[in-house]
């Protein structure tokens, strides 16, 4: 089976709190799969776009119990690693009452900081139409190198690139860091996804979601930019660059009960890749994509929530 998406990055286990409250009252947590990366990628797979997937994780119980989830939701494991070397990621979430969250990494030389340069070759960079990777694998160890290498091949390949930023402070010694590293990623993305938090770290300026994302756009080499605002919704600009038609748009996004929004940017990321590869304009894409995410915070966990198209479909129905 040919596949033309590649997604790369991080996959971890996320302990999911059994109430809301901050990690040192919480007594009890749920072992979960996670990584915004892995997300995406099975987001994408319960979409029905089923993507290659390079990602590491350790060769202990934990790494093992994350290939046969992988492998479960149909993810291929050509580029699935396994590391003898170092343990897997782990993170503990929390989340207040309104089930927004907070991460605390357990990350230091674990599995995904080491993905090498090179891994994924040319020939297989060469069958993908799109690349995505995101912010976490850029922040240390040579899984930085080895992002940065891949962006760069994969623009080189005529491929569309996306980036989440996808910034966690407690990953990098200041904004300053991350602006520095990401810009180097920027300067090979087509799709940029972000928060306004985010972009304004990387150093954009402007007074609304939209004209950070304009400013975005206007810089280059990016000609489309995603900004969520989480329950009101997401922006998106377009330039006369990108292969859709040039656009601004703004979505409001839907109203749900929301039970954790762990995986809710992931589940947005995959709905507007999936969407702009079936060919829809920029505000379609948009609305799929808050449809997506909207969908994947009513229920716990983040790779655990991720709806199918048929759900996805309804909310955009009852809309």
């Amino acid at each position: 089976m040919s596949h033309d998406v590649l997604i790369a990055g991080e996959t971890l286990i996320d302990f999911v709190p059994e109430r809301a409250g901050s990690l040192e009252d919480v007594a009890g947590f749920e072992r979960r799969p996670g990584g915004a990366p892995a997300n995406v990628a099975v987001a994408l797979a319960r979409l029905e776009e089923l993507p290659l997937f390079w990602t590491r994780v350790g060769a202990d119980p934990f790494g093992r119990y994350l290939e046969r989830t992988l492998a479960d939701h149909g993810i291929p494991d050509r580029f699935v690693e396994r590391d003898s070397g170092a343990k897997t990621t782990l993170a503990f979430v929390t989340h207040d009452e309104t089930g927004d969250r907070e991460f605390t990494f357990y990350r230091d030389g674990t599995a995904d900081t080491r993905l090498e340069p090179g891994r994924v070759d040319d020939a297989t960079l060469s069958d993908c139409e799109w690349v995505h990777a995101g912010g976490v694998t850029l922040s240390s160890g040579s899984a930085r190198e080895a992002t940065l290498d891949l962006l760069e091949r994969a623009a080189a390949a005529d491929c569309t690139v996306s980036f989440d930023t996808n910034l966690r402070s407690e990953l990098w010694p200041d904004e300053g860091a991350f602006a520095s590293v990401v810009g180097d990623a920027l300067a090979h993305v087509d799709v940029c996804l972000a928060t306004v938090s985010e972009l304004e770290a990387l150093g954009y300026e402007g007074e609304s979601a939209t004209a950070l994302a304009r400013a975005a756009v206007e810089e280059g080499p990016v000609h489309t930019a995603f900004v969520t605002r989480g329950s009101e919704g997401a922006v998106a600009v377009a330039s006369a660059d990108a292969p859709w038609p040039a656009a601004t748009v703004e979505h409001l996004g839907f109203a749900v009960d929301v039970v954790d929004t762990t995986g809710a940017g992931d589940a947005f990321v995959a709905g507007a890749i999936a969407a702009l590869r079936d060919g829809d304009d920029l505000e379609a894409a948009v609305a799929f994509a808050n449809a997506v995410g909207a969908r994947a915070t009513t229920a716990a966990g983040g790779m655990t929530a991720l709806p199918t198209r048929a759900e996805v479909a309804a909310l955009l129905e009852a809309e």
